[in-house]
């Protein structure tokens, strides 16, 4: 936890839910409500306000804004649990007379949500818990004797639509009491996750575009809001519309994540509407955020004197990994990864910050083991893991995004389940585990993960009849929903979900059965449960044979995809004397492609490592470094900031699509770490090694491990490369030239032939 919030509940609630609102249309959008109470206080050793609400709250004690947390109380599946936050708030009250005031919005409650932009997901109310206490004693809680307003100035807040604001009204006069409600206490829990919070600050560039608008540049895509200031009349107006990118003509544009059908919901416009008072005007949102690098505004004041500010907003979270080499487009792609990273961990892990803003378990999956490496990621994943066990079916199945804020549907309930989103059930905490070493993570998720295995489990023992002659059949998982490899670059997403809607796709489904089951065997071990490890490694071992029946050729592979080559070779689908030929195999399909990738969603995480890792590093760096689209250099010619949800987000003609902030291809920077510099930690256990490239010249990684600061470089000069690596704990450290170095903590220097 910071030190502006504890972990803890009441030993008892005393307080009340309270409603602030008359009755309303739930249609139609409300302004924020202002609720406070006056009350008397001594002086007082230690004061702690706990705090929560349905929808989002800004708490504030004698005018002094209560803890950093911003869209507070964050979000969840708040019919199962709802966080509450403890601030410490000494410091704030005052001998005698206090005014608490509390300020309410729509959040994830009842605002736009989700894949469909669903809005009063949770409910159509507002409400108010709260209760402070000073040295153990109950001086405020939330009850009968306050007041509410909704006369303030915020007059309509939705998380994705954005804000109404009109200044002239903060003077509030218009009071009202509030309803108690009983909402009850069942689903309250002590918030356990980092808050989120205002984080990098950027200055805005204005200027003109070819159509003759105003707009900012801020010069970074990332997830936050526009926080501005301008002198200006009563009555005179400035609306922003936030986006990531311009067309190709240079003009704002919003069309790379137009929701479609969800214009009915009110689609995403990332609005800021703004009414002047007389003077200066200072302003940034509540209870909104936002996916941009561009506003475009409108307005009828002065803006001489105006300033622009991007706030980039996030979970708190430390960066712990860093690189660098001698090729600054890889570094700008490192830079990318961790800025997308930082967009989407807004107290959970999102696909992106501007259209879906959903916690796809898919993404979470592939990119967990790169996360782990690039800021302490630990709390916000521990959390959504939480989110995933609340979204469990009783069937075992794990949902695709969790929490759910699907429509519920029959449609959307049948694609659910999907063999690589489910299975990062597993995958992720088995990810932090290899990071930080604490089985604990493993044990609170053992149940979610055992009882997703069983469900894939019946799910194999339902055969489609072309694959019945296979004697393993029982354990080839073809039945089901799956999303298959996706997004692959030259294939049709829509055309290859009817395919494996018709198939079942095996080969991607059975693979992540027998990776699922043989990490839940080393998992049971780990964890002492001898029984469950034999049984889920049987489970594995006839999932391998299953698949290497239906998928190989007596262990070749015939493909003309590389994600067929990478999954078996990264998942140890194939046996010792076969993972060389399919490497080889890969490595020419490669090459045949002039060194493009063909690979998909879940493989090309694992693309570059596999080639390096079996005598094709220089196939491997020369995609790293392949600035043709598909390729991870495109996006950072043509001026990307983050990492794009596909290859070709901006075409070669400047026509733009798809979001321009998914963090998932940025998993490459999990190889920068693990395999360009070495660094391998795994559950204590430390191993360098190394693949030095003489096209970036040279290489270094520094990662605050939870096992201590650990750092590999190396740097070529005409005939040698010199490696300098310092270690916190024993370590073994792996060279090209084939010599291996068993070394105590400390730094060490090696130099050999290049």
């Amino acid at each position: 936890m910071t030190n502006d919030m504890i972990s803890a509940l009441p030993v008892a609630w005393q307080a009340s839910w309270i409603d602030p609102e008359p009755p309303h249309e739930p249609e139609k959008r409300q302004p924020s409500s202002i609720l406070r109470c006056r009350f008397m206080a001594e002086t007082a050793e230690s004061a702690v306000l706990y705090i929560t609400c349905h929808g989002l709250y800004e708490a504030f004690l004698n005018g002094q804004r209560v803890g950093s947390f911003v869209l507070a109380p964050g979000t969840g599946d708040y019919h199962k649990r709802l966080t509450v936050q403890a601030y410490p708030v000494t410091d704030l009250l005052q001998e005698g007379e206090n005014t608490l005031t509390v300020i309410l919005g729509d959040g994830w409650y009842r605002g736009s949500v989700g894949i469909d932009g669903l809005r009063n997901y949770y409910g159509t109310d507002l409400a108010l818990l709260c209760q402070l206490e000073a040295d153990g004693k109950v001086i405020c809680c939330s009850g009968g004797d306050w007041e509410a307003s909704q006369e303030g100035p915020l007059r309509e807040n939705d998380l994705q639509q954005g804000e109404f604001y009109d200044a002239r009204r903060e003077e509030v006069t218009l009071w009202h009491p509030v309803k108690v409600r009983d909402y009850g206490f069942a689903n309250l829990a002590p918030t356990k996750s980092v808050p989120i919070t205002e984080q990098e600050r950027l200055p805005g560039r204005l200027f003109r575009t070819p159509d003759g608008r105003t707009v900012i540049d801020f010069g970074q895509n990332l997830a936050g809001y526009t926080e501005f200031s301008l002198t200006a009349r009563a009555g005179q107006r400035i609306t922003l519309r936030h986006g990531e990118t311009l067309d190709e003509n240079g003009i704002f544009t919003q069309k790379n994540f137009d929701p479609g059908d969800r214009n009915k919901n009110g689609g995403i416009p990332q609005k800021i509407t703004y009414i002047c008072k007389e003077g200066r005007n200072v302003y940034k949102p509540s209870f909104a955020i936002f996916g941009f690098r561009y506003a475009l505004v409108d307005t009828d004041a002065d803006l001489s004197d105006a300033v622009f500010t991007a706030i980039a907003v996030s979970s708190r979270m430390e960066q712990t990994g860093f690189f660098t080499c001698g090729n600054e487009d890889v570094n700008r792609l490192f830079q990318n990864s961790l800025w997308s990273m930082k967009s989407n961990f807004v107290d959970i892990p999102t696909d992106c910050p501007t259209r879906e803003r959903a916690g796809w378990t898919g993404d979470a999956g592939v990119f967990a083991p790169t996360a782990v490496f690039l800021m302490d990621c630990l709390p916000v994943l521990r959390k959504w893991l939480g989110e995933c066990r609340l979204a469990q079916g009783e069937d075992g199945l794990v949902q695709n995004i969790a929490p759910v804020n699907n429509s519920g549907s029959m449609i959307s309930n049948m694609l659910q389940g999907s063999s690589g989103w489910g299975d990062a059930c597993i995958l992720v905490p088995w990810a932090l585990y290899q990071a930080y070493g604490d089985a604990s993570i493993l044990e609170e998720n053992y149940e979610m993960m055992t009882r997703w295995l069983s469900f894939v489990t019946k799910r194999a023992a339902k055969t489609r009849p072309q694959n019945l002659l296979n004697p393993w059949h029982k354990y080839l998982v073809d039945e089901g929903f799956h999303f298959g490899e996706w997004c692959q670059p030259d294939i049709d997403n829509g055309q290859a979900m009817k395919k494996t809607m018709m198939t079942g796709a095996p080969e991607v489904a059975t693979a992540y059965y027998y990776r699922s089951a043989s990490l839940l065997s080393r998992i049971a071990g780990i964890l002492g449960r001898t029984a469950d490890a034999a049984r889920f490694a049987e489970i594995a071992e006839n999932a391998k044979k299953a698949y290497r029946h239906t998928c190989t050729k007596k262990g070749r592979i015939h493909s003309d995809r590389q994600c067929e080559y990478v999954r078996p070779i990264a998942f140890g689908l194939l046996d010792d004397g076969e993972v060389q030929a399919a490497a080889d195999d890969l490595d020419a399909l490669v090459k045949k492609s002039g060194y493009h990738l063909n690979t998909g969603f879940l493989s090309t995480p694992d693309l570059c490592r596999v080639l390096a890792d079996n005598g094709h590093a220089d196939t491997a760096f020369r995609l790293l470094l392949q600035t043709e689209c598909p390729g991870w250099l495109y996006a950072v010619k043509k001026g990307a900031t983050t990492i794009w949800e596909t290859w070709d987000g901006v075409r070669p003609d400047g026509t733009v699509h798809d979001s321009l902030n998914h963090y998932s291809y940025g998993a490459i920077s999990g190889w920068l770490f693990d395999g360009v510099c070495g660094i391998r930690l795994c559950a204590g256990h430390l191993e360098i090694c190394p693949h030095p490239c003489r096209e970036l010249g040279f290489a270094k990684a520094k990662w605050h491990s939870p096992a201590g600061t650990i750092v590999s470089g190396w740097s070529f000069d005409a005939d040698h490369v010199q490696y300098d690596i310092t270690v916190p704990v024993p370590a073994v450290i792996h060279l090209p030239d084939g010599s291996v170095h068993e070394v105590e903590a400390g730094s060490f220097q090696f130099t050999i032939q290049a």
